[in-house]
């Protein structure tokens, strides 16, 4: 009995561990093949893929499950129906395989900052900014822990934001303030989705996009991400409370160089991958799966030598402990890619016999389309990944529309990042709803359904400019 005890309390860590080195070979391999070093490395990357799957089947959550059902489903479709099965399986799991390693790479650096002092110090500096200037510094601020932190982001700020919400005596002002900052810290995130190099949407639209490459894109999202921003800051200035008492001075521990850790870690981390993408032309998501691990362990190093852990003990805790735990988000992720990519290819030939022709669609109101059509599937359950793998494949090519290939990458990061501040099923209005103590329907609906709506105008008017200006 005490045997049989030992070896079930012994069989998660394994399995954990497990699944925790299969997620780096499975990024090792991706590079390898990317850079074409050895021939034929394709078909490890699928295998260690539906290996790793399996690994974390028996320990996921039912919506995880219900995901990987779906999955199986769909590749029992496309053996059946498909002419060619096994180059479409293939290619979902290629895609699952990208998007585990591309979350391996970015929640390493959100594992090290972690432990940072100098980011927790940067975090309160904005959060305690004082009213008239506290919704910019948050939205700012928002952006910028985006591309270190990523979804990690809205949960240090956010918190921070709270604790700093609790100081006010009056409830009615400090809900009001509470709000006020986290759609802030939201609406900042989801602006730094169009432009970032670290983001789902910038990295998986230009592995969906031909033709497109993160540098080329860079502007044209930073645009983007600048008319949510504006949007939201124009939004909370009509329509934030007018006081009519004086408001006392709040006290600022920090100076403005506390957020210089943070500048000098996103000059590092935007100049490094802007400067391989220019060497190497290689995709910004194998990049990224190279150079922020790479950034993550100089990072440890320098807090090794102000009294950190070792960095071969955090790097063993982070891959045996610590990555598996986020197995379902994990499952969620590589799922939705996957089926949407089968999804994909069951619908084609289906849009074909309809005698449905997108390519006769005006280009701009196909790509306008794109801006409304991913908040709307964000209703029903479908996240931006799953709605995006699916979508895309089926648009025509951008020669066809005669329009840049850049201008619907635009389009689609525009609807990606408004269905997260709409969506109850999006990570975001999940979070944002934990720290208000609301649910995720009234953030996404109560909270920004007007922000969503007229962000959405916006945006419209921005795609269908982009359509006529980019070169094609």
């Amino acid at each position: 009995m005490n045997v049989r005890w030992l070896l079930d309390a012994v069989q998660p860590q394994r399995r954990d561990q497990l699944a925790g080195a299969l997620l780096w070979l499975v990024a090792a391999l991706l590079v390898i093949d990317e850079v074409q070093l050895v021939e034929g490395i394709g078909t490890a990357v699928e295998v260690a893929v539906f290996i790793l799957l399996a690994a974390l089947a028996p320990t996921v959550g039912r919506a995880s499950l219900a995901f990987l059902v779906v999955g199986v489903a769909l590749v029992g479709a496309t053996v059946l129906l498909s002419p060619t099965p096994g180059a479409d399986v293939r290619e979902a799991a290629a895609l699952a395989g990208f998007i585990g390693a591309f979350f391996t790479a970015l929640s390493l650096l959100r594992h090290v900052a972690d432990t940072s002092p100098a980011i927790r110090r940067c975090g309160r500096y904005l959060a305690n900014q004082p009213p008239g200037r506290r919704y910019a510094a948050l939205t700012v601020g928002g952006q910028l822990f985006a591309l270190i932190l990523n979804y990690g982001a809205i949960a240090l700020l956010g918190n921070l934001a709270v604790s700093s919400a609790r100081g006010e005596r009056d409830e009615t002002i400090r809900q009001i303030r509470t709000r006020r900052m986290l759609l802030a810290i939201q609406r900042g995130f989801l602006s730094a989705l169009p432009w970032s190099p670290l983001s789902y949407a910038v990295a998986l639209t230009t592995t969906f996009v031909a033709g497109t490459s993160w540098a080329a894109a860079v502007v044209p999202g930073f645009i983007t991400g600048a008319l949510m921003a504006g949007t939201g800051y124009a939004l909370d200035t009509i329509f934030k409370p007018r006081r009519t008492v004086p408001v006392p001075r709040r006290v600022i521990d920090d100076r403005w160089h506390a957020v210089m850790p943070l500048l000098i870690l996103l000059g590092v981390l935007v100049a490094g991958v802007t400067a391989l993408q220019l060497i190497t032309g290689a995709r910004v998501v194998i990049i990224v799966i190279v150079f922020v691990p790479l950034l993550s362990v100089v990072w440890l190093a320098l807090q090794r030598r102000g009294g950190g852990d070792p960095v071969v003990a955090r790097l063993v805790q982070y891959g045996g402990k610590e990555l598996p735990n986020y197995r379902d988000t994990l499952v969620l992720l590589m799922m939705a890619g996957a089926i949407g990519s089968l999804g994909a290819d069951r619908l084609a030939p289906l849009l074909a016999a309809s005698g449905i022709d997108l390519a006769a669609v005006p280009a701009t109101v196909l790509l306008v389309a794109m801006v409304w059509l991913f908040p709307l599937l964000g209703q029903v359950g479908m996240n931006p990944i799953l709605s995006s793998a699916l979508i895309a494949p089926l648009l025509p090519s951008a020669a066809s529309l005669g329009v840049s290939p850049i201008a619907i990458l635009t389009a689609i990061t525009a609807g990606w990042s408004l269905a997260g501040a709409s969506s109850p099923f999006t990570a975001t209005t999940l979070l944002i709803g934990s720290f208000a103590g609301r649910s995720a329907l009234h953030v996404g609906l109560r909270w920004n359904g007007l922000y969503t709506l007229v962000t959405a105008v916006v945006l419209s008017l921005w795609v269908a400019l982009a359509a006529q200006i980019l070169p094609a």
